[in-house]
């Protein structure tokens, strides 16, 4: 052929103080005939530019600086050139030498990560239902009967609920920074609402904190358990929903055991009774105003004279779509405000400053700032149990929640509670659970319904 040929001429021809560069195109058979196929397979896949016509040992000679150049079976498209000077003795360990006896080195994977056992164990933690829901169910009984105990030595709630909200301003702007959710920008509009809904969430947790001062434990549970029955009622005044027959039904225990539950107990007053029934109603009130607010109007709704004249769809802009903790972000600095506001109307603040020169002392002001911590972690515990774990058991959580809160409470400060007030208390357990079994059938029927028409 040509080229074989034209570089057997090259090859020749050239001088040691020169270099030459051949392209070939296809495999040639112009390796020396000393290098065998299994010394070629050992070579760095060159052939040499010799003419056939040379002394393999003069070959082999000029090989200690020729550069011999050979050429790889598995490539047909290489560039080939001769290096005219020696390669300088320290440059050796630049040269590529095949040596079958090094081991691979270790991935960087496995020696910058840490063992396998601990990930997985870490990742089974993080993901386990179980872990969540006791989490939750610790946060939310620690802090009820923590609130009573802190109440009993620090009576000023509407101050307790200020650190409430202080906390929860303070722990969602850090994990915001930290990148745990995005902060919402509402507009004016919305943060008219906002407003709004920030002085009923205060003062939701206001009365809540001023009925548990006034009343017993026991009863602020079993009291608060009749909030489904508001809830329902309040909807079909203001929304024009309608309840099934089942979820009807499942509260008639609830209302009884109420009854009950309240008969004979000598431990509240009247003004706490009212107090706590008052705080049932607003819990189930910002539960459909919080509802209202992050959906869009249905076209099937306000069917009731009262429902129309109110319009509450329509007449509230909707808020974009929040998470716990955004919402918790908007909400917890007006309610701040508010609360502070409420204490000093109520001549609340000249008294914790007399406090707070007269009583106030390091042990007391950490269970405050500990209690504090405890209604941001069940914020946050309430938020991960949720998602993780599903509205169906984290209902049957807070009902278990009740008992033991009821009993805990009967231990701790010295309650008495007669053969009637349990059978009560056993029935407004009873009917939440029920109550919370229909809730959770009725929406799972109602999703499966739209991903059928879908």
């Amino acid at each position: 052929m040509a080229y074989e040929r034209a570089a057997c001429e090259l090859s020749s021809s050239s001088s040691s103080t020169s270099m030459q560069t051949v392209v070939v195109t296809e495999k040639t058979s112009l390796a020396p005939p000393s290098v065998t196929d299994e010394a070629r397979g050992s070579l760095t896949g060159r052939i040499a530019l010799n003419s056939p016509s040379m002394n393999p040992q003069k070959a082999s000679k000029r090989s200690e600086w020729d550069g011999r150049l050979y050429l790889s079976e598995s490539l047909h498209n290489r560039a080939y050139h001769r290096e005219p000077y020696p390669h300088p003795p320290s440059a050796d360990f630049l040269l590529v030498k095949p040596n079958n006896d090094i081991s691979p080195l270790p991935s960087p994977n496995l020696l910058s990560l840490p063992p396998s056992s601990a990930r997985s164990y870490f990742q089974r933690i993080n993901e386990s239902q179980t872990y969540w829901l006791c989490l939750y169910f610790c946060f939310n009984l620690g802090l009820t009967l923590y609130n009573k105990g802190v109440l009993v030595h620090f009576p000023f709630p509407y101050t307790l609920t200020a650190v409430h909200a202080l906390f929860g301003s303070l722990g969602s702007t850090a994990l915001a920074r930290a990148g745990f959710f995005v902060p919402a920008q509402p507009t004016k509009p919305q943060w008219m609402v906002v407003i709004a809904f920030s002085a009923l969430y205060a003062i939701n947790i206001v009365v809540s904190n001023v009925s548990l001062q006034l009343v017993t434990v026991p009863f602020h549970q079993v009291v608060r358990a009749v909030t489904p029955v508001f809830t329902i009622m309040l909807s079909s005044l203001l929304l024009g929903t309608t309840s099934s027959r089942a979820r009807i039904i499942s509260l008639i225990p609830v209302v009884v055991g109420v009854g009950f539950a309240t008969y004979g107990d000598y431990y509240y007053t009247k003004w706490g009774f009212f107090l706590t029934l008052l705080g049932a109603v607003l819990a189930a009130l910002k539960t459909i105003l919080t509802n209202v607010l992050q959906s869009r109007p249905s076209s099937s709704e306000a069917s009731s004279p009262l429902a129309k004249s109110f319009n509450l769809r329509s007449g509230f802009p909707a808020l974009p779509q929040l998470n716990a903790l955004a919402f918790l972000h908007l909400l917890s600095p007006l309610a701040l405000i508010q609360c502070l506001i409420f204490a000093q109307v109520s001549g609340e603040l000249s008294r914790v400053r007399h406090y707070a020169a007269t009583e106030m002392s390091t042990g007391k002001l950490f269970a405050i700032a500990f209690n504090g911590c405890i209604a941001f972690g069940l914020n946050v515990v309430s938020f991960s149990a949720n998602k993780r774990v599903g509205p169906l058991s984290m209902t049957v959580a807070a009902n278990v929640k009740q008992v033991l809160t009821i009993l805990l409470a009967v231990l701790i400060f010295n309650l008495t509670i007669t053969n009637t007030n349990v059978v009560g208390i056993i029935l407004t357990l009873l009917g939440g659970a029920w109550y919370a079994r229909v809730e959770f059938t009725e929406k799972r029927t109602k999703q499966m319904r739209r991903l059928r028409a879908i």
